[in-house]
């Protein structure tokens, strides 16, 4: 299976949970993101055509 590229930014990841947590950060938890707004996404890509739109809004996440 083909690796599934990363949707967010691995460094402001890592520096968000170093200023507002003092922790560091597992690779692991970019591929978890990433995972997550895939989901989300999927969804509002749904929602969208349900709506007979062709873009994705706020509303849809």
């Amino acid at each position: 299976m083909a690796e599934k590229e990363a949707l967010v930014v691995a460094s402001k990841i890592k520096n968000y949970i170093k200023e507002n947590g003092d922790l560091k950060c597992s690779a692991k938890v970019i591929d978890a993101l990433s995972d997550k707004i895939r989901e989300i996404l999927d969804k509002a890509i749904v929602d969208a055509k349900n709506d007979k739109r062709k873009t994705v809004q706020e509303r849809d996440i």
